[in-house]
């Protein structure tokens, strides 16, 4: 699994970051996690604001810091509302 985090370097990005981590290692998830801090690299993606976090090529959060669960069900391919 690929997981790119896109942001700037602002707090909620750092943030964002954490939580990512955080979840990946509580619940055991084989991910390759990377920071995207290029804007064209950020764009490439239609992204105006960030953070943002892209799972597997696909964008999942963008302007707003999701919660664990939501992170938590994304990785583990689980389907709930979005936030």
């Amino acid at each position: 699994m690929k997981i790119e985090i896109l942001g700037i370097g602002c707090a909620k990005c750092h943030k964002l970051e954490e939580m990512v981590r955080a979840v990946v290692a509580k619940e055991d998830i084989n991910a390759d996690i990377s920071k995207v801090e290029d804007f064209k690299k950020i764009m490439k993606y239609g992204v105006m604001t960030t953070p943002a976090l892209v799972i597997d090529g696909e964008v999942k959060a963008a302007g707003k810091i999701p919660s664990d669960d939501q992170i938590k069900s994304w990785l583990k391919g689980e389907s709930i509302n979005k936030e």
